[in-house]
């Protein structure tokens, strides 16, 4: 990439010399700062075709994209006579509060008109007033590395990070003339869109991956493939389980109700045994997630190698077979094999869409619906021998390996080119690189 000529000192720590025509100016003569909504309460927001709701942009609008999307709206109830900041095309908006810093001081630009529409209140706008800015550079500049590295050095608080609002004000930034501001826009706006695209397809990618390792799993614990002595391959002969929600099975597996292939176990013993909440799983992996939260409660006590299974419908994909002895907290089941199902096995296979679908189907209340004891225990169930449960555990890990190398793969290609977009960015909008567009 080309260097510009002749560069100079900037007088900002952060972003070192410029090219010698760059101007620095503090934010506060550019343009100005107004506030997002006020004084709405809860009642004021989700409330479909509501004759006063109004369109509002979210926080994840912005914390999401660096240019406002216009089909990521949401809608608040606006009184004519409410005294609120309309948006604008052209303004920017900032982060002003998030409770981690990688959303905390993110800027979006409005590019679009999407008539009268309003700010959340969680952020700022800022009205450019020069006519010497172009809104689109400008937002690429404060995304910068370097500029958001100043800013967040302003942040603080405890549960929530907060940036105060005269560090923005005082922020100087480094502006090159219009036409060149432009240029370097167009040029990023290109550039960024085939790195999104790259990134989208990698992302795609990750999404068959799972997909993948899910067809496995599902393929040899509901018996569609099983081992011919050769490979993995339909089975030689198959019977009809009687299980609506299952269909065919191999012929030698054997079909019971899940009571009597699990007990739920239900003993509270006072003890300084590890708790665990549905938190410390996640959803549709069956991983332990280690957390700083401590629970409350008595918990049930579970030993090695039983199941936690999630009773509430947003958590019955959390799944865990424990790897140690504990407590689980809050709205759990704990299974423990009766002999015929190995726990490995038994998880996989309580994790399968299959059942979680009809465990699902099956979950009653509203506000916080779950599914009975008794609804599980009376569901009739199809296991293989434990020397072939044994035998699909092993090639599913094998296959699962083989499908997370590709991912961890994936996801380091899609690290990269985030960081070659951040730093393409930094280094355009600071002048360490010179963008000539051609259109």
């Amino acid at each position: 990439m080309q260097q510009y000529e002749k560069y100079k000192p900037s007088g900002i720590e952060w972003i070192g010399k410029i090219p010698e025509h760059w101007d620095e100016i503090r934010m506060r003569f550019i343009g100005y700062l107004y506030g997002g909504l006020s004084a709405k309460s809860a009642n004021d927001f989700n409330q479909p075709g509501n004759i006063g709701n109004k369109k509002f942009i979210p926080f994840t609008n912005i914390a999401s994209n660096l240019k406002i999307d216009p089909d990521n709206l949401q809608e608040v109830i606006v009184d004519e006579k409410e005294n609120q900041n309309q948006v604008k095309t052209g303004d920017l908006f900032f982060l002003m509060s998030s409770e981690n810093f990688d959303d905390v001081e993110k800027t979006a630009v409005l590019t679009q008109d999407i008539g009268l529409a309003f700010l959340n209140s969680f952020c700022k706008g800022f009205r450019i007033t020069n006519n010497e800015v172009d809104p689109i550079f400008l937002n690429y500049h404060l995304n910068s590395k370097p500029l958001r590295h100043n800013l967040l050095t302003g942040a603080n608080g405890y549960t929530r990070i907060n940036l105060k609002i005269d560090k923005v004000k005082d922020l100087f930034v480094a502006i090159p003339p219009i036409e060149e501001q432009t240029a370097i826009a167009n040029y990023l706006d290109r550039k960024t869109a085939g790195i999104d695209n790259l990134i989208a397809k990698k992302e795609k990618l990750l999404e068959l991956y799972a997909e993948e390792k899910t067809a496995i799993i599902n393929e040899l614990v509901t018996g569609k493939k099983v081992w011919n002595g050769i490979d993995w391959a339909e089975p030689a002969e198959v019977k009809d389980s009687g299980i609506e929600w299952l269909g065919e099975i191999p012929a030698d597996w054997e079909v019971k109700k899940f009571k009597y292939y699990f007990d739920l176990i239900t003993e509270k013993i006072e003890t300084n045994d590890k708790k665990i909440g549905l938190e410390n799983i996640e959803s549709k992996t069956g991983k332990y997630i280690e957390t700083d939260t401590e629970f409350e409660g008595e918990g049930i006590s579970f030993s090695k190698n039983d199941i936690l299974f999630g009773k509430l419908r947003p958590y019955l994909a959390k799944v865990y077979l424990a790897k140690f002895e504990g407590k689980a907290v809050g709205d759990f089941f704990v299974f423990r094999s009766k002999g015929e199902v190995i726990p490995e096995f038994g998880s996989i296979r309580l994790l399968d869409f299959s059942f979680i679908d009809v465990t699902n189907s099956s979950t009653y209340g509203a506000k916080m619906p779950r599914v009975n004891w008794e609804f599980i225990a009376n569901l009739e169930m199809a296991f293989p021998s434990p020397e072939e449960q044994a035998a699909i555990v092993a090639h599913i890990e094998k296959e699962s390996a083989l499908i997370d190398a590709k991912v961890a793969k994936t996801n380091k290609l899609i690290e990269l080119l985030k960081e070659y977009r951040t730093a393409l960015i930094s280094e355009a909008v600071t002048g360490k690189i010179k963008i000539i567009d051609n259109g």
